[in-house]
């Protein structure tokens, strides 16, 4: 390849001029004439004072220095790359809350009862005690507003798929829902329960599902605000409520040291699960893809229908325990053993692979689905840890305490 086809005109006549500098200086004289007259620059005269003159010899040993400095850095790079302790995640699928806390966000001014991402922005939503919602920004850690309404502690907060709707519910007996489009605007209030409004989660699109003390779970219809069926069944308290990803299952957690299983098309409820010994605080559907560490876990077959929705629920309880369900049969198949307070919330990972819990102990613990073993305890906060959230934008998990903190870990 010639020197036309890889420098423009301007650079290739400096480059030329340039060498006929370096000939004269080094009294290559016939060289230089022969060298002038192929290259068009006959009648070119060295003068100490041209820019050309040396020129050459500054670039070449220049690239000499350079090239020696690009070594030292190289030989550099390698040795930080020994030193890490290890490879980081690529992606969540891999993730795990390391201490210390990342961010402590520390605006609300009683417990925490509930922390919640978004499912599409890096937006944390946490709701406490004091009746407020605070937003914050999940990767900077930076408060960016207080939603205010409710009268009484705010006990959960919920946002559609979409992130469009959030959804809370409170003490003051109410449900509230925020258009996010709208500048987080109160556009609906729910009024129907007769006591505390504990959980609330969204039922498909257009329908909510919400657990109280009233010792029921009503169904909503978010278009027009009415409660369209009431689940009764409960004999205390219900604590928490959770929806397969088709809205064709639920299932409660209850003082009363059951869990169930219900159909909302109907209400009926399809299974009664005992084995706790006391109040339920949460239970949630295990993802289809901690399946098969689940039934290695309980020594099961793997079925046909192997990847059906709602096979398996997982609850946490104040009798210190985590506890598998088998939802087909509602057999008690494993029970959690290890922490040593009242075992608050929990979240699945996104790999399928393992929960992570929180508790009145104080700790997050990091449980391997496979062996049911807890493969990791992390001091929380300085106080019972109350809730957990898992973000599925970013590797995050939020941690609330009744010390009224939110620790952001990453």
């Amino acid at each position: 390849m010639s020197f036309e086809q890889i420098l423009p005109d301007r650079q290739l006549k400096e480059l030329q001029k340039s060498v006929l500098d370096f000939m004269h200086t080094q009294g290559y004289t016939e060289s230089a004439l022969v060298f002038a007259r192929e290259s068009g620059n006959e009648g070119f005269v060295a003068d100490p004072n041209d820019r050309h003159h040396n020129l050459l010899a500054k670039k070449w040993t220049s690239v000499i220095r350079l090239q020696k400095k690009i070594m030292e850095l190289e030989s550099k790079l390698s040795k930080l790359q020994e030193e890490q302790p290890a490879r980081r995640p690529s992606s969540t699928t891999e993730w795990l809350p390391r201490p210390p806390a990342r961010t402590k966000l520390t605006q609300h001014r009683y417990p925490i009862t509930r922390v919640r991402f978004h499912p599409q922005y890096t937006v944390l939503a946490t709701a406490s005690e004091d009746m407020t919602v605070k937003l914050w920004d999940s990767e900077s850690g930076d408060f960016e507003r207080t939603i205010k309404g409710h009268t009484k502690a705010v006990q959960d907060v919920a946002f559609d798929a979409k992130g469009s709707t959030m959804v809370t519910c409170s003490a003051d007996l109410t449900l509230r829902v925020w258009d996010v489009t709208a500048d987080y605007k109160c556009v609906r209030t729910l009024h129907g329960h007769d006591h505390c409004v504990s959980a609330v989660c969204f039922l498909g699109a257009d329908r909510l599902a919400s657990a109280s003390r009233d010792r029921t779970v009503k169904i909503w219809d978010l278009t027009t605000g009415y409660c369209v069926k009431t689940l009764s069944g409960h004999s205390e308290w219900v604590r928490s409520v959770d929806v397969t990803s088709d809205s064709r299952l639920l299932c409660t957690a209850s003082n009363d040291q059951s869990v169930r299983l219900w159909d909302p098309a109907t209400g009926e409820c399809k299974a009664d699960m005992r084995g706790h010994s006391n109040v339920v605080e949460t239970a949630r559907f295990a993802p289809p893809n901690a399946y098969a560490s689940l039934r290695r876990l309980a020594g099961l077959p793997t079925p046909q229908d192997a990847t059906a929705l709602g096979l398996f629920v997982i609850s946490c309880s104040r009798d210190k325990t985590l506890c598998l369900w088998d939802t087909t049969t509602g057999q008690l198949l494993h029970t959690f053993i290890g922490h040593d307070d009242w075992v608050r919330d929990f979240v699945f990972h996104p790999s399928g692979k393992t929960i992570i819990s929180v508790s009145d102990d104080k700790t997050m613990r990091v449980w391997d689905l496979a062996t049911g073993r807890c493969s990791k305890t992390i001091e929380a906060s300085q106080h019972f840890t109350t809730c957990i959230d898992f973000s599925t934008v970013s590797p995050l998990v939020a941690t609330g305490s009744v010390d009224t903190e939110v620790s952001l870990w990453a």
